[in-house]
């Protein structure tokens, strides 16, 4: 059996445990400001001829504020917005999206476009006209992704300079996935089913033409392969009892084993989508923002 750090094994334990320790923002508002107050902002964010929607949790303060940027899963129904809160709590902006052909962002739905417009909204953060009406800070952005949100918050990550940390919860290798699931014809059926399993949501795809695209850039798109690029950037690891936990294991094992950081790794025993476990989810975030600020 593969160890399993101390530290990993302590903060596991340690999460779901909600006394004295929980940090503010979590459970209770900030002060308010009546000269620079929260608010949200709705977007539209530039993508490749089209303009997908993002809505911005703008932090109180004058700012200027660190900012996550919040990628969701496959379709997204889980947007994770408590958690957009208790950052925004926290002092971070958060931005939310629709990336193009999801929920009625204008385009066609792909994993390739799920890469661009993470790009997309990484470039939206930090133009300058973007930082002066929502008080960011461009050099403290931080890309948090969920399940396949993860995947595409790590190749954006590794394909990005100068951002400034990632989260992964719950992400999914679905590049490894479809490589393996490619070996027999009985696998693969299952691999594209699981696809279908969410229908409304995506635009202008199938569950055989997302299987297939992950399937094709599987050498490029897998953990492995991005793990070399994410080497000394901040990372934290968050994982459930979903059947996924593996991939962001050898992920964090990957990234550590370069001897450069050791991402921080946090199990919550919960479902994919931390059901009963939300608070203890938005507390593990907030307390590695908040260490990151430090």
């Amino acid at each position: 059996m593969r160890g399993v750090p101390v530290s990993s094994i302590l903060l596991a334990l340690a999460v779901p445990v909600l006394a004295e320790g929980v940090p503010s923002p979590v459970i209770e508002d900030p002060p308010a400001d009546s000269e620079h107050p929260a608010r949200l902002e709705a977007v539209h964010i530039p993508s490749h001829g089209l303009r997908f929607n993002g809505v911005v949790y703008v932090a109180a303060g004058s700012g200027p504020h660190p900012t996550a940027i919040l990628i969701k899963g496959m379709p997204g129904i889980e947007q994770n917005l408590d958690i957009a809160q208790a950052i925004r709590r926290a002092g971070w902006n958060a931005l939310t999206m629709h990336s193009r052909g999801s929920w009625g962002s204008p385009g066609r739905y792909s994993y390739q476009h799920l890469i661009e417009d993470a790009a997309a909204a990484v470039a939206f953060v930090r133009d300058p006209a973007t930082i002066a009406a929502l008080s960011i800070d461009p050099q403290r952005v931080v890309l948090i992704g969920y399940s396949t949100g993860g995947l595409i918050a790590a190749v954006t990550a590794a394909n990005t300079q100068g951002v400034a940390g990632l989260v992964l919860i719950s992400a999914t290798d679905d590049g490894r996935r479809a490589r393996e699931a490619a070996r027999s014809p009985a696998a693969w059926q299952l691999f594209v089913k699981d696809y279908g399993d969410y229908p409304d949501g995506e635009v202008g795809c199938t569950p055989s033409s997302l299987a297939m695209e992950a399937r094709q850039h599987a050498s490029s798109w897998s953990f492995a392969a991005l793990a070399p690029s994410l080497r000394g950037l901040p990372v934290l690891i968050v994982n459930s009892d979903d059947g996924y936990a593996a991939d962001s294991d050898a992920l964090g094992d990957a990234i550590a084993h370069s001897g450069v950081s050791t991402p921080t790794r946090i199990h919550i025993p919960t479902d994919h989508a931390y059901s009963d476990h939300r608070i203890a989810l938005q507390q593990a975030v907030v307390d590695w923002l908040q260490a990151q600020s430090k």
